[in-house]
């Protein structure tokens, strides 16, 4: 059995960039941040490292994210790693991996209070939705 699953919360680094391919889809491109936390075995000194994304949603997550995401909004997603190579102009080899976006959960929005009990690690859903907020799970593909 093989599995490719990737689950990331963090912050947008920079505003979703929309495009349509030539049979009319659309694709988000955007930047994510999450941060790792510890304590310094030896110093005893907490550490912080940033960990940088690049996600990449389709069709009507694209859309979601173009209307709702703006860089620092808080964003939850699970998706597939996927790489992609090509050839530079000097004939390097390049490569770039991305988490293709399956599943898109959009944090508080300015202003709102932030619920950290639904932001555990063992329930990344949220408890009630609000009235005008969007259920990815719910629109169809």
């Amino acid at each position: 059995m093989n599995v490719n699953k990737a689950i990331i919360l963090g912050n947008v680094t920079r505003d979703p960039e929309v495009r349509t391919t030539p049979s009319g889809q659309t694709v988000a491109s955007f930047g994510v941040a999450t941060n790792r936390f510890w304590t310094d075995k030896e110093s005893g000194e907490k550490k912080q490292q940033a960990e940088f994304h690049n996600v990449v949603a389709w069709r009507r997550l694209a859309e979601i994210a173009q209307k709702f995401l703006k860089k620092g909004s808080l964003v939850y997603i699970e998706g597939r790693l996927q790489t992609s190579s090509w050839e530079d102009q000097q004939g390097n080899k390049k490569y770039r991996t991305e988490i293709v976006t399956e599943r898109m959960q959009l944090g508080p929005r300015p202003g709102q209070a932030v619920d950290k009990k639904s932001l555990s690690k063992e329930t990344p859903k949220e408890e009630t939705p609000e009235e005008d907020e969007i259920n990815v799970e719910e629109i169809p593909f």
